[in-house]
């Protein structure tokens, strides 16, 4: 009797670096043909190719972004397949195979543990199995607690019956620990503008997405005792309390009496929307107010900090605040003139510095080039054009209000950036460029001028 031929995957895509863009771009394809279907539109017919595609791709890269109404434009089962695809890509996919695998007694491929790891930017190996096993159960409870708060106060202030403030309410706790954008109502949360019970509890489940799981995992373990923590978890729980409080502080200052914002609330909504200000730029997406009328300062600092984004291996997008943080050290000691740059009682490689400065040069060629191509494209302001791309490429899904009415060419670049900002710059490029083997020579050294 012959022996059966298992199907393998051809080297050329076999590895890790390689293997995980296809993954997510499968993914897409497969969200696109479910929202295809005409039970996902309300409307008659089918859905166009281009709103399947788009929020498609912006539901697997959990961004946001959209181009038609969620609210009315899907059926309750169109909106269900977005939630899916936004938890599978909020987890990536190869991690939800992964863990997966694990809760059903599967064992781990090498293979499998290289592409989880280049996802989820583990450092050694072995800490994958244990990782993703929190990684299932940290994103269970943290989406559980928020939407049993979340329906609570739906129910009693918002809704008249359980089923449509349960719905609301899981579907914006997944949202928000996912950071994406996406909401059941047409004006996003603006109903609930002011609502500390809604929009607090919202945000905090964004902040949390937007740390990290490997982080969470430390602190879960070492939440007492900060001098223990590893640099990671440092630079990114000081990073983001700071940037939470600068940008909230800032957005408050800046927006105190615009009244097309937080004018004509009162002094305790103004702070709770301010909260929001500072927290939803960094990879919520969700948003009470209109992003469309803040000043153009306010625009500023909503760029900036989508451009930073959140925790590494978290469900927030941007360059990161650890590749922000280590070059503003590396900054620090080229001035002082130190030979090694070093964070606390630690030095970091010369390896991990290129790799920071070859992701934010990369964001900065990106997210300028596609703005440029944006205008060309388009007659939309300088500053709306970069405030879209900076937010397609950080996965935050805020949006001026020109996304929907962008060509079909236009809105294609704003796919390339959303599934770009997923994978990550440096995997996305390694992925067509990655060497084989390693050099065996050295070539002569030589310094140029800089400056």
């Amino acid at each position: 009797m012959p022996r059966s031929r298992s199907l393998r995957i051809p080297a050329a895509i076999a590895h890790p670096v390689r293997l995980l863009p296809l993954t997510f771009l499968a993914l897409i394809l497969v969200g696109t043909l479910l929202l295809l279907l005409p039970f996902a539109r309300s409307g008659p017919g089918s859905a166009s190719f281009m709103p399947a595609l788009f929020t498609s791709t912006s539901a697997v890269t959990v961004t946001g972004l959209t181009t038609v109404d969620t609210a009315t434009y899907w059926t309750p089962a169109g909106q269900g397949i977005v939630l899916a695809l936004v938890e599978i890509g909020g987890l990536g996919i190869i991690a939800l195979a992964t863990v997966l695998g694990l809760f059903i007694g599967g064992r781990l491929g090498l293979r499998t543990r290289m592409v989880a790891q280049a996802d989820m930017h583990v450092v050694s190996l072995g800490e994958v199995r244990p990782l993703f096993r929190r990684v299932a159960i940290t994103m269970l409870f943290f989406q559980t607690v928020t939407a049993v708060v979340l329906t609570l106060r739906y129910r009693a202030h918002y809704f008249d019956d359980v089923p449509t403030a349960l719905w609301h309410g899981v579907f914006d706790s997944v949202m928000a620990f996912n950071n994406a954008g996406f909401s059941l109502n047409s004006d996003s949360i603006g109903r609930y503008a002011g609502d500390g019970l809604i929009i607090l509890p919202i945000c905090f489940a964004v902040f949390v997405g937007a740390v990290g799981f490997p982080v969470l995992a430390e602190l879960f373990q070492e939440w007492r005792t900060p001098a223990r923590w590893t640099i990671h978890t440092r630079l990114t729980v000081w990073g983001s309390i700071g940037l939470l409080l600068v940008g909230a502080i800032a957005f408050l200052m800046l927006e105190w009496g615009n009244p097309d914002t937080l004018g004509g609330l009162s002094v305790g909504h103004k702070i709770v929307s301010s909260v929001e200000g500072g927290i939803m730029p960094r990879s919520g997406g969700l948003n009470s107010f209109d992003w469309g009328s803040v000043r153009p300062e306010t625009l500023n600092l909503g760029i900036v900090l989508m451009f930073i984004g959140g925790g590494s291996a978290s469900t927030a997008g941007g360059i990161k605040i650890t590749t922000f943080l280590l070059l503003a050290y590396v900054i620090l000691a080229e001035l002082r003139g130190d030979p090694e740059v070093t964070i606390g009682a630690r030095s970091i490689s010369s390896g991990v510095i290129r790799s920071a400065l070859a992701i934010a040069l990369l964001a900065v060629m990106l997210v300028s080039t596609t703005t440029m191509l944006l205008m060309l494209m388009t007659d939309v302001s300088y500053a709306d054009a970069l405030f879209e791309c900076t937010s397609a490429f950080a996965t935050v899904g805020l949006s001026t209000g020109i996304t929907p009415d962008l060509p079909a060419h236009a809105q294609s670049v704003l796919i390339g950036l959303m599934f770009l900002g997923r994978v990550g710059t440096i995997t996305a490029a390694s992925a067509f460029v990655l060497r084989r083997r390693m050099p065996r020579y050295h070539l002569p050294e030589e310094q140029p001028i800089i400056g």
